[in-house]
């Protein structure tokens, strides 16, 4: 379909990601919590923004690449298995770490901060200046589009607007949810850790089956 390859195990894949808090999250969660649903989508746009930029530049640059040098995208494909790999252990470490802490409060991003101020500009930066962004964007998208695609732009477009649609629907729970969804996260530490190890297993999964993949 449109040049994509697996699309139901792309969606739940980009949907457990998603799902998964961040620094982007947690800020939107943070600023809806203490200045309302209004500025909370202030800030939730401007996270919106900044990753359809890097999505846009990240399918561009993998497209044009694809209809190049097919021989060189494979390249990358390894070299994604291996990003994935350490992000996987990245995350089983941090749930681990996690689970042994008897700390308790949202992580520092998330933390309230005084005198907040123009939260869309904030959230934007904050998003634009993460270099991790594109690379996993690149891991993540190339195993899901077909090299034999006859238009690899559209299938990046489609898989970009799958993952924005998640990404969304869940920064407006977050900030409908508000200071309930706040207090969830201070109190529920384990299941935060649970599935932090979770989509670090399913990175793992997603590198070995990128590595061994045919890609002739």
């Amino acid at each position: 379909m449109f040049g994509t390859l697996n699309l139901p195990e792309y969606a739940l894949g980009a949907l457990l990601i998603v799902l998964l808090p961040g620094p982007n999250s947690l800020y939107v969660l943070s600023v809806a919590a203490r200045r309302g649903v209004r500025v909370g989508y202030r800030a939730a746009f401007g996270v919106f923004l900044g990753d359809t930029t890097l999505i846009t530049v990240t399918a561009l640059g993998a497209a044009s690449l694809l209809a190049r040098s097919p021989a060189a995208f494979d390249v990358i494909k390894y070299f994604g298995a291996g990003y994935l790999t350490y992000l996987g252990i990245g995350m089983l470490r941090s749930a681990i770490r996690a689970l042994r802490s008897r700390r308790t409060g949202l992580p520092a991003e998330a933390r309230p901060e005084a005198g907040v101020e123009r939260p869309f500009h904030k959230a934007l930066i904050v998003s634009l200046l993460n270099p991790k962004a594109i690379l996993f964007f690149l891991a993540f998208f190339t195993q899901f589009v077909d090299p034999h695609a006859a238009h690899p732009a559209e299938a990046f477009a489609l898989l970009g607007a799958i993952v924005q649609i998640f990404s969304l629907a869940y920064l407006s729970a977050l900030i409908l949810g508000g200071d309930r969804l706040a207090a969830v996260f201070r109190r529920r530490k384990r299941l935060a850790a649970s599935m932090t190890a979770g989509v670090g297993s399913l990175f793992l999964g997603f590198a070995a089956k990128l590595a061994t993949a045919s890609l002739g």
